[in-house]
């Protein structure tokens, strides 16, 4: 029996609009690829020369990871050569990144964060990569601009997890999908079709050291959720994991606004729209302060914001704490 694989999938999910043109399948599956190569170094670190850091600063002000370097050029080299698109935005490069003149330029635009949680690698905690993808608006002679956009403009979106094993989960706006990477086939298989967040919030993070650099209706929002939601506390320090555990078991995640970064931070291109669109497609709910995450439109490649996700009416609780 020949089982349901991400191309198959995608194949499956075409037919049903006849308009379609592949070019969004064969993008997915590029950065499939891409999950994949990365997936590999993943597994070895400890055994060659991957772990640690580069010894460089990236733009956000953090030091660089051996694996942020390798994600990154994996990404680029995997998305750049297809001909769907125009211009990509790294988490991990200060200006856009341009589709060499050797190749087709196409109608998408992607961002991504090449390794989400590199730190963790260290300590065998799972990380990630994180992608959005949007359409070149018709006309546009200004890349940056596209880029600039309200995350309701994204035509998909998603996340791969590396860690016991190797998961892709995305969605186009039709339901959240995820793949598990079978590695004696090399194919990434359906695993988790129609993911959405259990009634019961079972888990939630958050980095209680800042507490008191929170307003008041951030703080009595986690103080219900430690004394009285019956959730517990759990923190693995990569966004993007600590989402996918609370998309499977239930689950809210906050970095709020603080005295000392009262922007968050967490990038709004690179981490939280992509991650709000599965959150939502999910039946979950994404918030920066009052308003929703997807109606924020960045106003630089890099900018930051607070947020909070997950179990719609958790995050409801932290709107009506903080009115």
């Amino acid at each position: 029996m020949v089982p349901n694989t991400l191309h198959r999938f995608l194949v499956d999910q075409e037919r049903k609009y006849p308009e379609a043109t592949g070019e969004l399948s064969e993008l997915i599956q590029d950065i499939a690829l891409a999950g994949k190569l990365i997936a590999k170094e993943v597994s070895k670190a400890g055994i060659g020369d991957i772990l640690g850091s580069a010894e460089k600063i990236n733009v956000q002000g953090e030091d660089v990871q051996k694996l942020d370097v390798f994600s990154n050029v994996v990404f680029i080299a995997a998305l750049e050569h297809g001909g769907h698109l125009s211009a990509m935005a790294s988490e991990e490069n200060e200006e856009l990144i341009s589709i060499p003149d050797t190749y087709p330029k196409g109608k998408y635009i992607v961002a991504f964060d090449p390794l989400d949680g590199s730190k963790n690698i260290d300590v065998s905690v799972s990380v990630g990569s994180i992608f959005s993808i949007r359409k070149r608006r018709e006309g546009s002679t200004d890349p940056k601009s596209d880029f600039l956009r309200p995350g309701t403009e994204q035509v998909a979106a998603g996340y791969i997890v590396y860690g016991s094993n190797t998961m892709l989960v995305y969605t186009t706006g039709q339901g959240v999908h995820g793949f598990t990477l079978d590695p004696s086939i090399g194919e990434y298989i359906l695993s988790h079709p129609d993911m959405t967040f259990p009634e019961t919030c079972t888990y939630y993070s958050v980095n209680h050291s800042r507490y008191t650099q929170w307003d008041s209706g951030t703080r009595t929002f986690v103080d219900w959720l430690r004394d009285e939601s019956g959730a517990s506390s759990v923190q693995v320090n990569a966004l993007m994991a600590d989402l996918h555990r609370n998309i499977l078991k239930g689950g809210v995640h906050l970095y709020p606004s603080t005295t000392e970064k009262p922007k968050g931070k967490l990038r709004v291109l690179y981490e939280l729209h992509p991650l709000a669109m599965v959150v939502e497609q999910a039946g979950g709910m994404a918030v920066s302060g009052t308003t929703r995450m997807l109606d924020v439109a960045p106003h630089e490649l890099h900018e930051r914001a607070p947020i909070v996700m997950g179990n719609k009416n958790i995050v409801e609780k932290y709107l009506s704490c903080i009115s």
